[in-house]
């Protein structure tokens, strides 16, 4: 148990989840985001304007709602990517819109599980009336993980290879926040 303020201790609820299931829910929320980030920063950078100030939006870029944001990319981005950039692309918009429903559950879901079931968690939620339980069985995190990571690299270097190489020799050498933040820790132990 840890202390309070005013050195109570504070009791924890356990909330029964293991820690690779917690690794990654996490992983799977940070890299929703982002596919969300770089889908919208890739449909905005199509609204041309010589003035940043004067560009008209369409409400759908209000990012209220991601399928909004998610059609209009299509017809602003994938539509006009040439092959066989566009399939890459397109494939990756369905993928993404097949796990909707699935990152919908673990971020706006009630968590459950039952003991007869050690090997499955479910999140229930409800949605106009319904409601929506998903179960997830052992190893569907990780293979949610691994889907949204690859639908990552992919709307970001629809070319693959080629398109991370030029983008190297264009900028040159990058190192992300995390690699940075664990440089800068080698760096103050080994003083």
């Amino acid at each position: 148990m840890s202390k309070g303020s005013n050195n109570e201790m504070k009791r924890l609820w356990d909330d029964g989840l293991a820690d690779d299931e917690l690794f990654f829910i996490g992983k799977i929320v940070a890299h929703w985001g982002a596919i969300e980030h770089e889908v919208f920063i890739q449909t905005l950078q199509t609204f041309n304007a010589k003035d940043s100030d004067a560009i008209e939006l369409p409400k759908a870029m209000n990012n209220m709602n991601f399928r909004k944001v998610l059609e209009l990319w299509h017809k602003r981005v994938v539509a006009k990517a040439e092959e066989p950039k566009r399939s890459v692309l397109a494939a990756q918009g369905k993928k993404i819109e097949s796990y909707q429903d699935y990152r919908n559950a673990l971020v706006h879901g009630m968590w459950g599980w039952e003991s007869g079931q050690p090997d499955a968690i479910t999140t229930t939620r409800i949605k106009k009336k319904s409601i929506i339980t998903t179960k997830f069985n052992d190893g569907d995190l990780q293979d949610l993980y691994t889907e949204l990571a690859q639908i990552n690299l992919y709307i970001r270097y629809p070319g693959g290879l080629d398109d991370i190489a030029q983008e190297r020799e264009e900028k040159g050498f990058y190192v992300n926040e995390a690699a940075l933040r664990r440089m800068s820790r080698e760096k103050n132990r080994s003083s």
